[in-house]
């Protein structure tokens, strides 16, 4: 077990001060994929990272790789997204026994008992939560049918929807990051390389992902805009609506 009390204490003081220095462009989409693990030496997750454009449209592509570890997950998540200020979160994790994309739709607070590298796991088996949201269970808003719809049009992609991330790391990352904003953040599950997809395959599912995910988002954001204009009258005066 680790304890949350201390767990900035090592941070280099740069990250300590991530907050003050966050982008305020709102130009950069957050990938990650996990590193090595178990039986997966080479981790698919990360391998389909690791090869995606470093832009798609006007946005910077921040790829990282994440060890599975729920120290370093509870400790960094929240930085890097006050570090880059991202439009979207997308984190991928590989799973042995999926033969298709997996997009999760939730990722529940407690049940972590399984141990990571370290051989560690969450206090009381819970992930970390701010003051804000103190929810069992988060779920995204992204619409994660349309994605799966878009992504099966293409003749070699296969995926579906997912409501169980598994209590693992993958699950207790997207927590953590939905509940920094659950708008934006979404989970994708992959196969071990070639089984189907290749690396190559699984780079293109995501990138159809995140440019559905965006639309998505965009969407959202001129809807959100619209509710906000005032109704103009004919004699030049406003009400809200």
């Amino acid at each position: 077990m680790f304890n949350r009390t201390f767990c900035f204490c090592f941070l280099p003081v740069w990250m300590l001060f991530a907050k003050k220095k966050m982008n305020p462009s709102n130009n950069n989409i957050l990938v990650t994929g996990f590193g090595p693990f178990g039986e997966h030496t080479i981790n698919a997750s990360w391998e389909a990272v690791s090869i995606l454009p470093d832009k798609i449209a006007q946005y910077n592509i921040i790829k990282k790789q994440i060890p599975v570890s729920y120290k370093h997950v509870e400790e960094n998540v929240p930085l890097l997204w006050d570090l880059h200020n991202p439009k979207l979160v997308i984190h991928v994790g590989v799973s042995s026994v999926a033969t298709e994309i997996q997009l999760e739709t939730c990722a529940n607070k407690t049940g972590y008992a399984r141990t990571d590298i370290d051989d560690s796991c969450p206090a009381k088996g819970q992930a970390f939560c701010n003051e804000s949201s103190n929810s069992e269970c988060l779920k995204t808003n992204l619409n994660t049918q349309t994605i799966c719809d878009r992504l099966n049009q293409h003749p070699q992609l296969k995926a579906s929807t997912s409501s169980d991330s598994g209590r693992y790391l993958w699950e207790f990352i997207y927590y953590v990051s939905l509940n920094q904003n659950n708008k934006n953040t979404l989970f994708v599950h992959v196969p071990p390389l070639d089984q189907p997809f290749s690396k190559s395959q699984l780079a293109n599912a995501l990138e159809i992902i995140i440019k559905c995910a965006l639309e998505l988002i965009e969407e959202e954001d001129d809807s959100c805009t619209c509710k906000e204009l005032p109704r103009i009258y004919k004699n030049g005066r406003a009400a809200a609506f």
